[in-house]
């Protein structure tokens, strides 16, 4: 499956952007879904993820109440809605599929998609 990753851009402070994860090749209603993002000089991290059948979500402290992951398995997308946008999630955010173990461990999923940039300016 290929994933692609949309929806980045500049936002102020408070404001909202929506990331898109589309799938092509697979259905992606097949596999859970994580978002991971990385800041310069930093390690990628975990964001959200969510199960195949978006019955289960699951998020870093840092973004709880702020980001919220769904799909819609009929469009093979999966969303990232982000309110309350802060400086501090100004990075490189990445969607994967296909989870092999726990779904904060980058390592376990086997697709990945090019990121969206995402900067956040105070």
């Amino acid at each position: 499956v290929q994933l692609q990753a949309s929806g980045g851009g500049l936002v102020q402070a408070g404001g909202s952007l929506r990331l898109s994860c589309a799938a092509s090749g697979r259905t992606l209603s097949t596999y859970a879904v994580g978002w991971f993002r990385q800041a310069p000089g930093k390690e990628r991290e975990f964001v959200a993820a969510i199960t195949r059948s978006g019955g289960s979500t699951y998020y870093v402290d840092s973004v709880k109440g702020r980001f919220t992951i769904s799909r819609d398995n009929a469009k093979n997308t999966v969303y990232l809605q982000m309110n309350s946008l802060k400086p501090e999630d100004t990075a490189v955010y990445c969607c994967a599929a296909d989870l092999r173990g726990s779904y904060w461990d980058d390592s376990q999923y086997w697709y990945w998609g090019q990121g969206t940039l995402v900067t956040v300016s105070s």
